[in-house]
């Protein structure tokens, strides 16, 4: 069994392939059709998409062309961030569900605690309400679990105290050298499964000579190395990959990266000059 065919297992007992998918930034379109097709040939069945990164579409239309069961894929999308009330929450869950052409969602989630152009900015009260449609959908049975993403520990208390149904995953933005580990911390320790988004620092990391010098060490590529990384810290990784010789060997992570280079890469600070944070 590979990385990409074994499971955490949620909360709510629904089990999640290890390693997923990454669809951010990939225009829509061709390209992103056949970087999922690509990837859903490679072995990968868990997909990462969201409402914001405007490829639901070509991302829905990979994987029912794909003709694997439906059940054999994990797909997750997320509800944009501007989206802070009741009612607009069930609305863009049911634009997601029509672009991916789909009948549910194993994982939906919530983009980020506030809007983009007002990073940062207080939206508690909002959040709950959002929180109480996301328990809706999911008590439809149209998402298989629900969940937050780039939700800091303020953010993921005040979901937590207002809440039937606790989420069962944060995703965060998490490399070598950005680990967030107080939002890490709180979310497994209230029971969240954490996924990284841009496990490589969209592409920035493969830049890094320390990091390098360690992955030539292991005989693994910068990409390998990074994935393994979040692996071994139980964390599920999300990278993206286009170009098709890159996606099959992403899947290739057979190996052990050992204690003292983890330990080395765990030191690491500022490994990825110009990727932005969400702080």
């Amino acid at each position: 069994m590979s990385a990409l065919t074994e499971t955490f297992e949620l909360r709510n007992g629904v089990k999640i392939p290890k390693v997923g998918f990454g669809t951010w930034q990939i225009p829509d379109g061709e390209v992103t059709y056949s970087s999922v097709k690509n990837a859903l040939a490679a072995g990968y069945r868990h997909i990462d998409t969201a409402w914001q990164y405007g490829n639901e579409a070509s991302v829905g239309k990979a994987i029912r062309d794909s003709k694997i069961p439906r059940d054999q894929i994990f797909v997750t999308t997320k509800l944009p961030a501007k989206s802070k009330t009741y009612a607009d929450s069930l609305h863009f869950f049911e634009e997601s569900i029509q672009n991916l052409g789909l009948d549910y969602v194993d994982l939906f989630l919530i983009h980020a605690p506030w809007p983009w152009d007002e990073m940062g900015a207080d939206y508690s009260k909002e959040n709950v309400e959002v929180w109480r449609a996301m328990e809706e959908i999911y008590k439809s049975g149209r998402a298989k679990a629900i969940g937050i993403s780039n939700f800091n520990v303020q953010d993921q208390k005040n979901i937590l105290e207002h809440c039937d149904i606790e989420p069962m995953v944060n995703q965060l933005q998490y490399y070598i050298g950005y680990t967030e580990p107080g939002n890490v911390r709180f979310a497994k320790q209230s029971g969240m499964l954490v996924e990284a988004f841009s496990p490589l620092a969209t592409g920035y990391l493969l830049h890094n000579q320390e990091v390098g010098d360690i992955a030539k060490n292991n005989h693994v590529s910068v990409a390998q190395l990074a994935i393994k990384y979040c692996l071994q810290h139980n964390i599920l990784p999300l990278p993206k990959a286009i170009n098709p010789a890159h996606i099959e060997e992403n899947t290739h992570l057979d190996f052990v990266i050992p204690d003292e280079d983890m330990e080395t890469l765990d030191s690491l600070v500022d490994t990825a000059p110009g990727e932005d944070h969400n702080e």
